[in-house]
């Protein structure tokens, strides 16, 4: 990043009342500290979506980047494609967030089409799109609300298109689930994070981030018209999905 970041301390000293988690100033400074600390092959998946937008992205066709944050997509994506490839918005709902995410793209990648807006993703209007990122969003949003937005994503993308869905994820088998959990908790440990602060940090997501099974993921997709829904990634309780709308006259992707 071009601007200071800083460690995740949020939750080091006990507090009387945990509030709810929001992205905040507070959660912006030390966002890229998290996020490596707190979700297990955060990196690998960035990583590998310059190469699948190279794979299946069409040429100076246009990327969402849903709940963008610090825009870290963006930056993945110019780091292995022209800026003639593509143009990308990317659409977060903290102010901070988006005021960050504009200075750090426009200094890391100048001549790269990158929009950076504030709104909300479920009520913006969308253009046609080739390839739309949700990374670590769809699981803060109100479960009612899920459906819909898929179904207006999946609405604006082109045929031939492709959306990208990284969630952490919940087990449908109870013993499996309480393992991943734990598993997940040796993780945060093993990156310097006390149990106090997992506690806490849990309690404040409690209600704010309820994720789904990848089953119910996979079904809503179908559901939606998608061709084909891969899980291309998981660690832990962490997961990405690959779903792939149908070209024209049912011609299958590259494999």
């Amino acid at each position: 990043m071009s601007d200071a970041s800083y460690r995740d301390a949020i939750f080091t000293t006990p507090l009387d009342r945990v509030a709810s988690f929001s992205f905040d100033e507070q959660v912006v400074a030390c966002f890229p500290d998290m996020v490596r600390r707190s979700i297990p092959g955060y990196g690998q998946i960035l990583g590998m979506l310059g190469v699948l937008a190279e794979r299946h992205l069409r040429h100076g066709g246009h990327v969402y980047d849903l709940g963008c944050s610090l825009g870290a997509v963006g930056l993945a994506l110019a780091a292995r494609l022209p800026p003639e490839a593509f143009t990308l918005t990317g659409i977060d709902l903290s102010p901070a967030m988006v005021e960050r995410a504009r200075a750090t793209l426009a200094s890391e990648c100048p001549e790269h089409r990158i929009i950076i807006e504030q709104g909300d993703i479920r009520t913006i209007d969308y253009r046609p799109a080739s390839l739309i990122v949700l990374n670590f969003t769809l699981q803060f949003l109100d479960p009612a609300d899920r459906d819909a937005l898929l179904g207006r994503l999946y609405s604006v993308l082109e045929p031939g298109g492709v959306l990208i869905l990284s969630e952490k994820i919940v087990a449908e088998d109870e013993a499996e689930n309480a393992w991943l959990v734990e598993r997940y908790h040796d993780f945060k440990r093993a990156n310097g994070y006390s149990d106090l602060e997992i506690s806490q940090k849990r309690t404040a997501l409690e209600n704010v981030l309820r994720p789904d099974s990848l089953a119910t993921h996979h079904a809503r997709l179908a559901g939606l018209g998608f061709e084909r829904v891969t899980t291309w990634f998981q660690y832990l309780n962490f997961a990405s999905m690959i779903a792939f709308k149908a070209r024209p006259g049912g011609h299958p992707h590259d494999a």
